[in-house]
C-alpha cells in the first residue's frame, strides 16, 4: 500500500465497467455509454473521438488507431489495425533522386491516409453493440459547443503550436497562439464530419465533400494523394502475438507496430535478476538502459508493414534475447548497440475499457508528432498525421517508404494474461519510448509486485539518440551513478510518456482502474 502521506492517485476499484483515459470528459463519456446499454467496443469508440477534441495535438480522426479486443465469453484476443496507407503515387526513388534522405517530417510525403474513421467503424460493425449515431453523439456535442483545455494539454499545446501551417493555424490557435488552461476550444467543422461519419458509416469520411476537401488539401502542398488512396482505405484485422515473462503472457499487435520490440526488450530482461534490484536503483535504471538500445536497433532493422517483415521470428526467438543480454556490461554503458548487436540476429491517446460482461478493449490513437504534419484541410480542418516520417529511404529496407505500404508505427496496446485468462490491459504513450514503457509496466507489475497505479506513478528512464532520459523522480545520486557508467543523463523537460491501465481481478469480480499523473485524465467507473 502506498504512503497515503505521499500525494498519488488512488487506486480505482468498481464491478461493472471501467474506462482508464488520458482526458476525464473521456472517460465520463465511456461510462455513459456503457450505462446506457453499450459495451466496451462501443465506449472505446466513444472515448477515444471525443479525445481527438480534448487533446487534438496528440491525436483525431486525421490519424491512425490499433486496437486488442476480447469479447465478451471467450479469453480469444483481436487486433485491429487501423494504420493508413502511403499514397499509391509515394515514390522512394523519387525523393531519393531530389536530396531527401529521411521523409519530411512536416511536408505532405509524410501524410499517409487516416485509418482511425475506418478502424472505428470497423470495430462498431464486427463488436460494437449501439450505432454510430449514438456512439458519436457526445463528441458532436463537445465539437459544437466546446471543451475547456486541460492543464497538460495547454503544455503540449504550447509546444506543438509552432509545427501548424497554414490553414491549420486558423483552426488550432487562438488568434496565433496557444490556449490558456481553461479557454474553451470548439471544432463545429469536426462535428459535420461526424455527423455524416454517424449517417453513412466510412463514407461519410472516405468518399464525398470530406474526402475532396482532404485531398485538395494535400494537393495544395504538394500531396500525391487520390480520392481512390482514401476510398480504398480498410482496417485489417489479425492475430496479435505473444510472449511469456516469468509465467505473463505478455500480449501484442503485430507489425507494422513496434509491439514486438517490446516483447525482445522483456526477453533481454527476462535474463537478469530484476526482483533483487531497487527498482528506482542505478542497477535496474542501466539494464533497462542497455535492453533499450539492442530492442530498439533491432527494430530499426526489422520492423514494418507485416507484408514486408521478413525477420520477425528471429526477433522473437528466445536465443535472440538470450544472445543479446549476453553483450550487456552490467558496469558500462554501451556506445555502439548497432555494431554489438550485429553479431546477433511521438504523440498518442491511450485508453482500455473493460465492461460489465468482461470484454476488454486496448485502444492507442494518434497523429504521430505534435499536431502531426501540421498541415489540415480547408473547409473541414482535419489535421493530418505525420505517420509517413515512420518510413525510412534506405534502399531495400523492408520499411522503404512505398505507395501502398504502411509505415513502421510507434503506437502499441498490451494486454496480459495469466493463468489462460486476460488479466491486465494497458498501454504507454510516448512515441518510440513505448516498447520501453511496456517493458516497464510488465516488470513492475510482475518482477517489482507494484499496484497498477504505482507501477503508472512510478518514475521513468529512458535511452534514447539524446542519451539517458531521467525523470526528476530519481534521487540525485542515482543519476550520479548512472553518469558512473557512461550514461549521458538528461533531465527531460516533458515527463516520460504516459500510461493507463485495468487489472481484472476474476476471483472478486473487481476491477482495478490506474490513470498517469502526468496526464489530465482518470480512471472512472461504476
Amino acid at each position: 500500500m502506498r504512503d497515503l502521506h505521499i500525494p498519488d492517485r488512488p487506486r480505482v476499484f468498481v464491478t461493472n465497467g471501467l474506462c482508464a483515459t488520458s482526458h476525464p470528459l473521456a472517460a465520463k463519456v465511456a461510462i455513459d455509454i456503457l450505462q446506457a446499454g453499450g459495451n466496451a467496443a462501443d465506449a472505446a469508440i466513444s472515448a477515444a473521438v471525443l479525445l481527438g477534441i480534448c487533446e487534438p495535438q496528440m491525436t483525431g480522426i486525421g490519424g491512425d488507431c490499433f486496437a486488442l479486443v476480447k469479447p465478451a465469453g471467450t479469453e480469444k484476443v483481436h487486433a485491429l489495425n487501423g494504420s493508413g496507407r502511403a499514397p499509391k503515387a509515394l515514390d522512394a526513388e523519387a525523393l531519393r533522386a531530389t536530396g531527401h534522405t529521411a521523409i519530411p517530417i512536416h511536408g505532405a510525403e509524410a501524410v499517409t491516409v487516416p485509418g482511425a474513421i475506418d478502424a472505428f467503424c470497423a470495430l462498431s460493425e464486427r463488436f460494437g453493440v449501439l450505432g454510430l449515431d449514438q456512439v458519436l453523439a457526445p463528441t458532436i456535442r463537445y465539437a459544437d459547443e466546446g471543451v475547456p483545455v486541460a492543464q497538460r494539454t495547454a503544455f503540449d499545446w504550447a509546444n506543438d503550436a509552432g509545427t501548424l501551417q497554414g490553414v491549420a493555424r486558423d483552426y488550432y490557435l487562438f488568434g496565433g497562439s496557444a490556449p490558456n488552461v481553461g479557454q474553451v476550444f470548439r471544432a463545429p467543422k469536426q462535428a459535420e464530419i461526424l455527423r455524416r461519419v454517424a449517417k453513412n458509416g466510412r463514407a461519410g469520411f472516405y468518399e464525398g465533400a470530406v474526402a475532396e476537401d482532404m485531398v485538395a488539401g494535400l494537393k495544395s502542398v504538394g500531396g500525391v494523394h487520390t480520392l481512390d488512396d482514401f476510398f480504398n482505405t480498410k482496417a485489417t484485422w489479425h492475430d496479435p502475438i505473444e510472449a511469456d515473462y516469468k509465467g505473463t503472457t505478455l500480449i501484442e499487435h503485430p507489425p507494422n507496430g513496434q509491439g514486438a520490440t517490446a516483447m525482445l526488450m522483456a526477453g533481454i530482461l527476462s535474463h537478469f535478476d530484476l526482483p533483487s534490484m531497487d527498482p528506482w536503483g542505478v542497477a535496474r535504471a542501466h539494464l533497462e538502459a542497455e535492453a533499450a538500445k539492442l530492442a530498439y536497433d533491432a527494430r530499426n532493422r526489422f520492423v514494418a508493414d507485416l507484408d514486408y517483415v521478413t525477420r520477425l521470428d528471429h526477433m522473437l526467438a528466445p536465443e535472440t534475447a538470450a544472445g543479446l543480454a549476453a553483450l550487456i556490461d552490467p558496469t558500462q554503458a554501451m556506445e555502439n548497440p548497432h555494431a554489438l548487436s550485429e553479431t546477433v540476429h511521438k504523440e498518442t491517446i491511450y485508453l482500455t475499457v473493460v465492461d460489465k460482461d468482461r470484454m476488454v478493449v486496448s485502444l492507442i490513437y494518434s497523429v504521430f508528432h505534435g499536431f502531426g504534419s501540421g498541415i489540415a484541410s480547408p473547409e473541414f480542418g482535419v489535421l493530418f498525421q505525420n505517420r509517413g516520417a515512420g518510413f525510412t529511404l534506405e534502399k531495400d529496407h523492408p520499411n522503404e517508404a512505398a505507395g501502398g505500404k504502411r509505415p513502421m508505427h510507434t503506437i502499441i496496446p498490451a494486454m496480459l494474461k495469466r493463468d489462460g485468462q486476460v488479466c491486465t490491459s494497458f498501454g504507454v504513450m510516448g512515441g518510440a519510448y513505448q516498447p520501453n514503457g511496456h517493458a516497464r509496466m510488465l516488470t513492475n507489475l510482475v518482477d517489482f509486485g507494484l499496484d497498477p497505479q504505482s507501477a503508472i506513478s512510478a518514475p521513468r528512464s529512458f535511452a534514447d539518440s539524446d542519451g539517458l532520459n531521467v525523470e526528476r523522480g530519481y534521487k540525485a545520486g542515482v543519476r550520479q551513478g548512472l553518469a558512473d557508467l557512461g550514461h549521458t543523463l538528461v533531465i527531460p523537460d516533458t515527463p516520460i510518456g504516459g500510461a493507463q491501465m485495468i487489472a481484472i481481478d476474476h476471483d472478486n469480480g473487481v476491477l482495478e482502474g490506474a490513470s498517469d499523473p502526468r496526464k489530465d485524465g482518470c480512471a472512472l467507473g461504476y
